[in-house]
């Protein structure tokens, strides 16, 4: 049976030094860390070359592996990947390209995962239609995949549902995307609480397209962290295993009320406890 893997998200440990974060999500016993850009700086340009090289090392002091990035486009604001304003796509795509970079460095000089959600930077504004911002998107993520495959970056295309984001709702559109962009460097991934419109078993999801997933988020329905509501984890590591699943399974969680620690203790021994007897 395969192992699986597990990260956390780091912006939940808000206000949290990074290397005392590091040093608590190991502690947990995570392996892994997933980092939000804007929890180091404001655009990722601003990370400097002398800093990537301390996270770096001190996520390997901490005994964790650099997964990725996600929530890629909180900062700076303002920024949308499919607007029909031409001068601000450009520079929404410009700052996909400099996260490459910093995911890349962050990695050792290549490798790392992009989560690509960011629904309200994606969506359907300034009058585009449906169709028009799917295009714009699409052509996008066909025009950063060169850079993303030079530097082993791999940008995750992520479904989100109708309630967050109108561009990308399903697993079936995400992996239709992939097949069209036909590029290494383009792929998908699988989030608990964003297939919440998905009228498919997510185990049977999951198997259809597991060619194309490449990572998987965890958490409740509701946004909060494994056992705190009652999603069906088991069924979900079970499908996993069976397809000897090799990816990150990641703890991303939208309540922090319970705390970092507590949230990030809780839900790794019941992910645990629930796979050992899945």
């Amino acid at each position: 049976m395969t192992a699986l893997r597990h990260a956390i998200c780091n912006e939940v440990f808000q206000g949290w030094k990074f290397a005392d974060a590091c040093q608590a999500i190991r502690g947990a016993g995570y392996t892994g860390i997933e980092i939000a850009p804007f929890t180091l700086a404001e655009s990722p340009g601003d990370v400097t070359a002398a800093q990537r090289t301390e996270y770096r090392q001190t996520m390997a002091d901490s005994g964790l592996v650099f997964v990725g990035l996600h929530w890629l486009m909180v900062s700076p604001k303002g920024l949308h990947v499919t607007t029909p304003d031409t001068a601000l796509r450009q520079k929404s795509w410009d700052h996909i390209r400099l996260l490459i970079d910093l995911c890349a460095d962050l990695k050792g000089g290549a490798g790392g995962l992009m989560i690509f959600g960011s629904p309200f930077q994606r969506g359907t504004t300034g009058g585009a239609t449906r169709a028009e911002a799917m295009k714009r998107y699409e052509e996008g993520l066909a025009a950063v995949a060169p850079q993303a495959g030079a530097r082993g970056v791999t940008i995750l295309a992520e479904a989100l549902p109708i309630g967050q984001c109108d561009v990308l709702n399903s697993l079936d559109e995400a992996a239709g995307l992939v097949d069209r962009i036909a590029s290494p460097a383009i792929q998908t991934m699988f989030d608990t609480h964003n297939a919440v419109d998905e009228t498919e078993p997510h185990a049977a999801l999951i198997e259809r397209h597991f060619s194309k997933i490449r990572h998987v988020h965890i958490n409740e329905m509701d946004g909060r962290h494994p056992g705190a509501g009652d999603y069906d984890f088991g069924t979900l590591f079970a499908a996993l295993q069976r397809l000897q699943y090799r990816g990150w399974v990641s703890l991303e969680v939208f309540d922090f009320t319970p705390g970092a620690e507590k949230i990030a203790c809780d839900s790794l021994r019941y992910v645990e406890s629930v796979s050992a007897h899945g």
